[in-house]
Formats: C-alpha cells, sequence, structure tokens
C-alpha cells in the first residue's frame, strides 16, 4: 500500500514539475514576444492608413511602410470636445481605445447619441494629416462602431476639401467571412473614393444604402451599396460613419479645419 502512495505522489510531483516549468517556458514567450505583437500591430495599422490614403500598397514590406508613414504622414491630436488640435498628449504614443476605457479621459456615451454602440467616449484622439506647402491635402480619422459580431475599426480618408472621401476600410474586425467579411473586398471598398460627406447645405448626408445606389438619383454622390446579405454590418458601418463624422464625434473639428480654426 506503501509503495502505491509512494509511486501516485511521485506521479503528481512529476506533473506538477513539468506544469511549473511548461508555465515559465509560456511566460517567458509571451513576455518575450510582446514588443515584437506590439510592433506588428503598428505595423498592420500605418499599412492601412497608407492604403486607405491612397499612399501605398498592402505589399509593401515594413521598411517601405515605416519610410513612407514617417516621411508623410503626421500624427496630431484633436480634443474632440473643443474640436481643436491639442498638446494635452502625445499623439504618437497615446491610445485612444485605452483612454475610452478610463474614467478620467472619457465619458459614458448615452443611449440616444451611442449609435455606434461604443459605450464609452475619449476626450482625445489621434488623427492623420497629410500636408504640401503648409496646406491640409489629405485627413485620416480613425472610427470604430459595432457590426453584427464585433466592433469595426478603420480609418476614413477625406481630401483636403473636408468634404470629399478618399477612402475607407477597417483594419480590425471580427464579422463573418463572406457576408460582413465583405467590407475587406477591395470592390466594396472601391465605391468610397470620390464620395461626398455633406450636402450643398452642409447637412451630413453619407449613407450606407440597402438595395443599392440608384447612379440617377442626386443623393447618390453620398452614398455606397450595402453588403449583400449583411445586413446589420451595414447598417453598423453607416451608424459608425454618421456617429464619428457627426457632431458627438469629429462634426467640430472638420467644421474649425475648414474654417481654418482648428
Amino acid at each position: 500500500m506503501s509503495s502505491q502512495k509512494e509511486s501516485t505522489a511521485r506521479t503528481l510531483t512529476v506533473a506538477l514539475l513539468v506544469c511549473l516549468v511548461c508555465s515559465v517556458f509560456v511566460a517567458g514567450a509571451a513576455v518575450a514576444l510582446k514588443p515584437t505583437q506590439l510592433d506588428n500591430r503598428l505595423l498592420d495599422k500605418q499599412r492601412s492608413i497608407l492604403a486607405i490614403a491612397g499612399l501605398g500598397e498592402a505589399k509593401m514590406s515594413a521598411r517601405e511602410v515605416k519610410g513612407l508613414f514617417n516621411s508623410t504622414i503626421s500624427a496630431k491630436l484633436v480634443d474632440l470636445e473643443s474640436g481643436k488640435f491639442s498638446d494635452a498628449q502625445d499623439p504618437v504614443t497615446f491610445d485612444p481605445l485605452k483612454a475610452s476605457k478610463d474614467p478620467k479621459l472619457s465619458s459614458v456615451l448615452p443611449g440616444e447619441q451611442d449609435i455606434a454602440s461604443i459605450k464609452r467616449l475619449e476626450r482625445y484622439t489621434t488623427v492623420y494629416v497629410v500636408e504640401k506647402d503648409g496646406q491640409v491635402e489629405t485627413v485620416i480619422l480613425p472610427v470604430r462602431g459595432y457590426g453584427l459580431w464585433s466592433t469595426l475599426y478603420g480609418f476614413i480618408a477625406l481630401k483636403g476639401d473636408l468634404n470629399t472621401v478618399v477612402g475607407m476600410g477597417f483594419y480590425q474586425h471580427a464579422e463573418t467571412p463572406g457576408l460582413g467579411g465583405e467590407v475587406d473586398n477591395p470592390k466594396w471598398k472601391g465605391q468610397w473614393p470620390g464620395k461626398t460627406l455633406f450636402d450643398q447645405d452642409g447637412t451630413l448626408a453619407v449613407e450606407v444604402v440597402k438595395g443599392g445606389v440608384d447612379p440617377q438619383s442626386p443623393q447618390a454622390v453620398h452614398q455606397v451599396d450595402a453588403l449583400a446579405g449583411a445586413t446589420l454590418t451595414s447598417k453598423g458601418v453607416d451608424n459608425l460613419l454618421k456617429f464619428w463624422l457627426g457632431q458627438n464625434g469629429f462634426g467640430p473639428f472638420i467644421a474649425n479645419l475648414r474654417a481654418g480654426e482648428a
């Protein structure tokens, strides 16, 4: 009997030691790889920004992405409350998504305002600007909102008139492949360039249209086809654009920048 107990104890001890050793290796690998993971996430975001702004291609190497991004695009901090540029945070290192979870740097959105289902809105966020000879050529604004299964994170790039779309796309989401996941389809993304956000009265008019855009309609210049078979994802994209381009998002900033008062 004592021999059996000794054998069981030895087996459990060996199993425990193996688990401890494996845990140490896994934890060590996670710590060692974290800087690489963060760098890759930043690289993916920069690649997306360049592609959406029409400045680069998806197949560029890491060195090409970093070189082009750093030489053409400036990160700037925007105070969403005032709609103006701010120096309250470092725009390069500031994390708006992390800030949106911090009660000191964000606020809860009332249900009637939270059409993008983001729950909290950060006070500051980072936008990206392309300038030439002191003039704004392109502004890239971060957008996010809930689709069917996930929050979609992306950017919309605007020309210097702050009305004409250069490009729009998402760098992270978990929508259904072949349905909501078609937000990644180049054909769908290809509808966005040239669309305008505001009508002649300055009212936000951009929308994702179920059933297809009527090219004969005067509203067609503001409209993009919804995704086939993905009604809720399409509605999510429509809602997130209306939120971020409206008065609770970048609306005041766009107005100030257009007036030269940002």
